[in-house]
């Protein structure tokens, strides 16, 4: 599995602590072993940009995802076919107020926003109560796994 990560902020982030995230949750749903991520951190200028240009809304937001191959999860059994899943764009300047506001760390804060962005790129949407409620719940499971592996680790 390849995921780069490029770091175009001007603040410093674990990028090693986004990348252990990523190919975690990239596991956990069954994503092939060559599927490629990219995750790009960048300022709330060219993150303003983006949500203007692609959602048509005004002002900085917290991620932003970008699905090449429309790949979806797969199972233990039958995991997605090996492409493109896409990119994932985070701007920890929102994340830090995110962050603030929820009363946890940046980091944390960015880790949420990452298993949020590839869970969009696998499909997954919150639009929808039953949509929310699934994706959401999903994205808890595996930021409380990740947690507990990341506990194992130290």
């Amino acid at each position: 599995m390849t995921i780069e990560i490029n770091n175009e902020s001007q603040v410093e982030v674990d990028e090693a602590a986004i990348l252990r995230l990523a190919a975690f949750a990239l596991e956990q749903m069954h994503v092939h072993a060559d599927a490629d991520l990219a995750i790009v951190l960048v300022d709330e200028g060219a993150m303003e940009q983006l949500h203007v240009q692609w959602m048509d809304e005004p002002g900085p937001t917290d991620v932003l995802s970008f699905p090449m191959d429309e790949l979806r999860p797969g199972t233990e059994e039958s995991p997605t076919p090996p492409g493109l899943l896409g990119d994932i764009v985070l701007c920890p300047q929102v994340a830090e107020v995110q962050a603030e506001a929820a009363g946890h760390s940046t980091l944390e804060e960015l880790l949420l926003l990452t298993t949020h962005g590839i869970l969009h790129l696998l499909g997954f949407d919150h639009a929808e109560p039953d949509e929310e409620r699934e994706m959401f719940g999903i994205q808890r499971d595996i930021l409380v796994g990740f947690a507990l592996v990341e506990r194992r680790r130290r």
